[in-house]
């Protein structure tokens, strides 16, 4: 196994493609398949993502679909730990649990194996992207549903415009980010 070396200088935020006017007219799409893309990239907000993570001192990483299963398995093997899958509706093959939640335009259901988690489990939540916050908060309820103790969520990048940060810390949940742009 070739481990490369940590790289505290790169900075990650000039390795995300912007994308203008996707998937509709005025958005700036951030997308992360140039970061991941990057072997120091992608080595390198691993290794600050696990480094928060460990500081929390969690029993599981807990990553949301999709983009969040690539950071989130990354971590939980560079911190020994498992890993759990919180996935939309319907794609587990297992007994479920789930919680249905807000959306701009309706509502949508993430879920996760039926004793996946549980009581007294510390996770710690990972995504690679924290807009409006309504996934994270509503993968939080689903945890402590469970009676898990959710640490903190933690994002490759966040976007402040949109409040997510926000609306994170109001619910009482410790958020961390390594890159954040502002709306242009």
């Amino acid at each position: 196994m070739i481990a490369l070396p940590p790289r505290p200088d790169l900075d990650l935020s000039e390795l995300v493609r912007t994308i203008p006017d996707f998937p509709k007219p005025g958005i700036q799409f951030r997308d992360i398949t140039t970061l991941i893309g990057d072997a120091a990239g992608f080595s390198e907000s691993v290794r600050r993502l696990a480094d928060r993570a460990a500081r929390y001192r969690p029993d599981l990483i807990v990553a949301v679909e999709a983009r969040g299963f690539l950071f989130g398995a990354a971590m939980a093997t560079a911190l020994g730990i498992g890993l759990v899958p919180v996935r939309k509706a319907g794609k587990l093959p297992g007994v479920t649990i789930g919680v249905d939640y807000e959306l701009e335009y309706g509502t949508d259901r993430l879920e996760l194996h039926e004793g996946a988690v549980t009581e007294g489990h510390r996770v710690v939540l990972v995504d690679d992207l924290l807009a409006t916050g309504g996934t994270i908060l509503a993968t939080a309820e689903l945890m402590r549903s469970v009676g898990a103790d959710v640490a903190a969520a933690l994002f490759v990048i966040d976007l402040p415009d949109l409040g997510g940060s926000q609306r994170l810390e109001a619910a009482g949940l410790a958020c961390e980010t390594l890159i954040a742009f502002d709306g242009d």
